[in-house]
């Protein structure tokens, strides 16, 4: 797993290879993983370098690539926000390599240099 649901409010889910369960605190997410809140919901997340994500309603987050092998600088965070809004607070990776970090959303892309940052995608 490259993180863990930490809190969730009302509903929300994560979907991997095909599977989707309802979120829970200590739900594995996994590279790959698309994460969805429902209307009036929420859910924080903190990915294993630290790297913590807070959703709020009507939410649709994907986990695209995560690599965290620090030892062997490996180190890379690709994600997509195709609806709703989240709050982001960088963790080490961004510390460490802030350009291996990219964020896209329906109409750009997010570079993370070291920050913490609030995006809202409406439809």
């Amino acid at each position: 797993s490259v993180g863990l649901v930490e809190n969730v409010t009302c509903e929300a889910t994560v979907a991997t290879a095909g599977k989707k369960v309802i979120a829970s605190p200590g739900t594995a997410i996994y590279q790959g993983s698309v994460l969805q809140t429902g209307a009036k919901s929420s859910m924080g997340v903190t990915l294993k370098d630290e790297t913590v994500l807070s959703f709020g309603a009507d939410t649709v987050f994907s986990i695209d690539e995560y690599l965290y092998v620090p030892a062997q600088n490996k180190l890379k965070f690709t994600s997509k926000i195709t609806k709703g809004s989240l709050n982001y607070l960088s963790g080490v990776i961004a510390k460490l390599q802030p350009d291996a970090i990219k964020m896209t959303t329906p109409s750009g892309v997010i570079g993370v240099r070291g920050t913490q940052f609030l995006v809202k995608v409406e439809e």
